[in-house]
């Protein structure tokens, strides 16, 4: 039997282990104990992320995420619709725990927000009036051609377009794609850019109004990969998530549950790491 002196010991090694265990664990892990749903923000973007008409999360990236907590044994989710401009705010104010939607793993972003490992790797695409007037294909013809360019506020382009040159008197920002699917048809903008998958979608939607840029014209430094994004936190959550997801992703059970919204297999991410993205997008 412990003395007196032991069995202090003892007590204060399960003081210090709690303690250390409290340290750990992240806001996400207490939600969840606490029987809470895990929050997962996006918000309405075409193929990538977007509510469903019965409110469910649907599109891609939430099918990969939702799939990967339902492995992990968590089912109880919650979504929750926002602008594109308002989800990393948002994660770290903690009005959600996740954020999905396509967002690309960017240098500055990774300041803000700890990304899982790459869903996928992406392009962007410019979309254009009719018959393309301006041959429009990249951010070089749009500054040559001292054209209007739109896109979503928030979204990787904005950083794209000033990193060649772009400035607000030639940099329409608007809330979201069809507010970018306007501009262009009312004559306001030359060319809109977002996500490959987005512009042709909206492409499809305009009755032949719009069409796309050539895509064998942008250069490669646009091509990027996107991740589930979450808090500094919740980087015990993440760990874990990321065995989980990576025993996911390119399975044939994957690659059926994203078919319906255009994920194939060469969108898969290949070896490209978290860490790499955010030291060189």
């Amino acid at each position: 039997m412990p003395n007196k002196l032991t069995r202090t010991f003892i007590a204060a090694g399960f003081a210090l282990a709690a303690t250390a265990f409290t340290a750990v664990a992240g806001p996400l892990m207490d939600r969840i104990e606490a029987g809470d749903p895990i929050r997962i923000g996006f918000a309405n973007i075409p193929i990538w992320a977007y509510p469903a008409e019965s409110g469910e999360a649907d599109g891609f990236v939430n099918d990969i995420a939702i799939e990967t907590l339902k492995s992990m044994g968590y089912t109880n989710v919650e979504p929750v619709v926002t602008d594109w401009g308002g989800l990393i705010p948002g994660l770290k104010a903690g009005r959600y725990d996740m954020i999905t939607g396509g967002m690309y793993i960017l240098n500055s972003r990774c300041k803000n927000v700890k990304f899982s490992e790459p869903v996928g790797t992406f392009s962007d695409a410019f979309l254009v009036p009719a018959g393309n007037p301006k041959a429009i294909h990249n951010y070089e013809n749009v500054l040559k051609s001292e054209s209007i360019l739109v896109t979503g506020a928030g979204y990787n382009t904005v950083e794209a377009a000033k990193k060649v040159g772009f400035t607000d008197a030639n940099l329409m920002q608007v809330p979201g794609p069809t507010e970018m699917l306007a501009a262009v048809k009312a004559g306001r903008a030359d060319a809109a850019v977002l996500t490959y998958f987005e512009a042709a979608h909206l492409a499809h939607e305009s009755d032949g109004a719009l069409e796309l840029g050539d895509l064998s014209k942008m250069p490669e430094w646009t091509r990027n990969w996107a991740g589930i994004g979450f808090r500094d936190s919740d980087a015990d959550f993440l760990e874990k998530y990321n065995k989980a997801q990576a025993a996911y992703i390119g399975t044939e059970e994957m690659l059926a549950k994203v078919a319906d919204h255009e994920y194939t297999k060469d969108h898969l991410p290949g070896d490209v790491t978290a860490e790499w993205a955010c030291q060189n997008r």
